[in-house]
């Protein structure tokens, strides 16, 4: 059962057993991929508002350690016709080392992080980088360096949080400009502590949420880095990424985590804003509708669920279905 944790509540929520048959499926045949174009390990997937779909992958490159010195040759950003699925636009070639995080602010903005470059950028929805955030290629823990960013999250004022995540276990608060301002946690389990904030998103009512990954659970904080709740339990796995709807429901999606049986992993998880579960689709496997290793998750203007998969080189698209009469 998942459990609603705060500091002076402890809520059981429902339990996914008790759910009926999933709500959303798969849209086959989603995206169409010309002849020759391949995708590679996709890490990060947003959507703007005029249903364009923007995919950040790594295009034959794979995680290595140490992390190969050289960009990726060829374009590293697919854009795609959210309704249709062709392909409108490419771009980052010979830009990026480790693709990761992407997501779409409000003005349509584009921003990405690379954890082998150390660096967080915004760029137009056509490539043209506005600001850059990190020294190439090296990592630290001070003000105006990263080590492996994960995610950002953008307020309509501009201003913005990043996830950095890998090593430094925080979360970091910057002005629209780009300028620091405070940042919150370290590494641990206990409330406001991280192992792994991974993806990072906000709601309606100025919520931060973070996938505490490796601790397989979200965080809620307020504005400020205080935490709130902490959400956890079997039916949300290891939450990998995050996005939020306008009503403020909360989809993520379950990487995997190795302490559940393989028909227990590997799924999207639709919450309300109490954290209640509304629904779980998708599965563990590379079948149509399941995952291998479920990354990054993105709502549609029009509803549509995207999850990107970190292997299985694929986004799938994901439609609430129809009742029937």
């Amino acid at each position: 059962m998942i459990q609603f944790t705060a500091r002076i509540a402890c809520v059981v929520l429902l339990s996914a057993s008790a759910l009926a048959q999933p709500h959303h499926e798969v849209v086959p045949d989603w995206p169409r991929l010309p002849a020759g174009h391949t995708l590679g390990l996709c890490p990060g997937v947003g959507v703007d508002v005029r249903n364009r779909v923007f995919v950040f992958h790594r295009s034959g490159r794979t995680w290595s350690n140490p992390f190969p010195k050289e960009p990726i040759a060829q374009p590293t950003i697919s854009v795609f016709d959210g309704s249709t699925g062709s392909l409108l636009a490419t771009w980052g070639e010979k830009r990026f080392i480790m693709p990761h995080g992407l997501s779409i602010d409000h003005e349509g903005n584009v921003w990405l992080t690379d954890v082998g470059l150390h660096q967080v950028f915004k760029c137009t929805p056509e490539g043209k980088v506005l600001l850059t955030l990190g020294e190439a290629g090296v990592s630290g823990s001070d003000h105006s360096h990263f080590n492996l960013p994960t995610d950002v999250a953008v307020l309509s004022d501009g201003s913005f949080y990043v996830g950095d995540g890998y090593k430094n276990t925080r979360v970091m608060k910057f002005s629209a400009e780009g300028r620091f301002e405070f940042e919150w946690g370290t590494k641990g389990e206990h409330d406001g502590e991280f192992n792994l904030p991974h993806g990072i998103a906000l709601d309606s009512r100025g919520r931060v949420i973070v996938c505490d990954r490796e601790n397989e659970r979200l965080q809620l904080f307020n504005s400020r880095g205080g935490f709130i709740a902490a959400w956890k339990g079997p039916q949300l796995g290891k939450p990998y990424g995050l996005a939020t709807t306008s009503d403020d429901h909360v989809f993520i999606i379950d990487g995997g985590s190795p302490s559940l049986k393989p028909e227990l992993r590997g799924k999207a998880v639709e919450l309300d804003a109490t954290g209640a579960v509304i629904d779980t689709f998708g599965s563990f496997g590379k079948a149509p509708g399941q995952f291998q290793l479920g990354h990054d998750i993105a709502i549609g203007p029009d509803g549509a669920v995207y999850i990107a998969e970190g292997t299985g080189a694929r986004v799938q698209k994901f439609v609430r279905q129809r009742e029937k009469p």
